[in-house]
């Protein structure tokens, strides 16, 4: 363990002094307070907090592992995978802990995207309503000596946008359907597909207090902007509460350890003390592989928690230059920073290192009207169908260097940040028509700064 921690200062150190030394303004982009890592290659997602002290350090790599730990059906270590599941591992869905990409053909295995499902109303918590004998999330794949729920078939609408200028650009539209279902689904079943998003910068997101949160909400748009942000209040497990939500793409979990417990739960189908049932529980298939134990202890499940809270955030990069600075001057001159606000202070944190930073995550963690084209009709506590919280956009350049295959978008569906800006409707959509209406010089100017956070 000694040995691991020097490796570990000696790369850290590495990557701090060396690119500083290149990039002399990078104080003011430090997108993560003093947790900021300097680095823009395929592993620039991976490190731990710079600031991390020793011990710190050495959680973070046994907990590692345990983020990269493949789960098996077997009554062994690190067993209960199933019965019924999507992926057998957190980096199997978060690739090199950032998005993971959409399924390049019916039957892709490797793809982290999965499709949430329900029936029309929500529970006495208010959470959606599961579908009988499928649940809350269609799982594709199974242990031996049962059967999957049922496949994703996707097919594609493609339709070219054309700026005044004559400028051209290519909008993607996935469209996904449930095929080979192991019984008939009941009608009316609701489906949102969700493309497995990055998961470094949790731990600062989730210091963020809600009185802090509270003071950028509005949702009666009582300054008149047409921007109405508001909380997304869900069940929290471990309050048995209504609590303020942050995590996932409607920010329905309350904390990174009830979001990485869910995940094991849905994803993997392993119990734990958060969930402790079976995702198959009450199916009428995959009864064979059912569990009465926990199969996630919570040192286990604590330790995958922590090492999502302790990943940096990597530097914004080329922060001097000319077109980066043009570029975010037009990305506030369009009103984009009404929800993707560009700072805030941390408060208090459980890990110290955490506590008190300036982070720069260009989001207010609110929930807003994003139009109906990326509707999804599924609403998810106070969350409707057309709300979406704000995606953080620090470290969004480095998305496809550090994974090729990446989208963007809830449901993966734009190849590239400009046509995920052509998706924009309701509250962005005078941002989004703004957009449209620059010179091409001028989009490149805002499409070169948001490829350098």
């Amino acid at each position: 363990m000694y040995r691991l921690t020097v490796v570990a200062l000696i790369i850290i150190f590495f990557f701090g002094s060396c690119t500083k030394e290149e990039s002399k303004d990078v104080t003011v982009f430090e997108a993560g307070g003093k947790t900021t890592i300097y680095s823009s290659g395929p592993d620039a997602y991976t490190f731990p907090l710079a600031n991390a002290s020793a011990s710190t350090i050495d959680a973070h790599f046994k907990a590692d592992a345990d983020f990269a730990q493949q789960f098996v059906s077997a009554p062994a270590l690190f067993g209960g995978l199933g019965p019924v599941f999507n992926q057998n591992a957190c980096e199997s869905c978060h690739i090199r802990n950032g998005r993971s990409a959409v399924p390049q053909f019916n039957g892709d295995m490797q793809s982290g995207l999965l499709l949430k499902i329900s029936m029309p109303g929500h529970t006495i918590q208010g959470a959606p309503n599961p579908v009988p004998d499928f649940g809350l999330q269609l799982q594709t794949k199974s242990i031996f000596g049962t059967v999957a729920e049922g496949q994703i078939h996707k097919s594609n609408v493609s339709n070219t946008f054309t700026y005044p200028d004559g400028e051209t650009s290519t909008l993607h539209k996935p469209i996904y359907q449930i095929v080979q279902t192991y019984k008939p689904l009941p009608p009316h079943v609701v489906v949102s597909a969700r493309n497995a998003p990055p998961v470094f910068g949790m731990g600062l997101l989730e210091a963020i207090s809600i009185s802090a949160m509270q003071a950028v909400a509005d949702e009666t748009d009582a300054d008149f902007n047409g921007i109405s942000g508001k909380i997304n209040w869900v069940w929290d497990i471990a309050s048995a509460s209504l609590m303020r939500g942050k995590f996932g793409y409607k920010a329905s979990h309350t904390t990174a350890l009830q979001q990485t417990a869910g995940a094991f739960n849905e994803d993997m189908g392993l119990t734990n003390s958060y969930f402790d049932a079976e995702n198959a529980h009450g199916q009428s298939n995959a009864q064979i592989g059912l569990q009465t134990h926990i199969d996630v202890s919570d040192a286990l499940l604590e330790s995958a928690a922590f090492y999502v809270r302790t990943i940096a955030v990597p530097a914004a990069r080329n922060t001097t230059n000319q077109a980066f600075v043009a570029g975010k001057q037009l990305f506030k001159s369009l009103n984009c920073n009404a929800c993707h606000k560009e700072q805030w202070i941390t408060g208090p944190a459980f890990i110290p290192e955490l506590s008190h930073q300036k982070i720069e995550p260009y989001t207010d963690l609110l929930l807003h009207d994003m139009g109906d084209d990326l509707a999804d009709n599924r609403p998810e506590f106070s969350a409707s169908g057309n709300e979406w919280r704000t995606a953080p956009l620090w470290g969004i350049g480095l998305t496809q260097v550090v994974n090729p295959k990446a989208t963007f978008l809830h449901d993966g569906r734009a190849h590239t940040i400009e046509e995920a800006i052509l998706w924009h409707g309701g509250e962005a959509q005078k941002s989004k028509d703004d957009f449209v209406r620059l010179s091409k010089a001028e989009r490149e100017k805002l499409l070169l700064f948001l490829k350098n956070l």
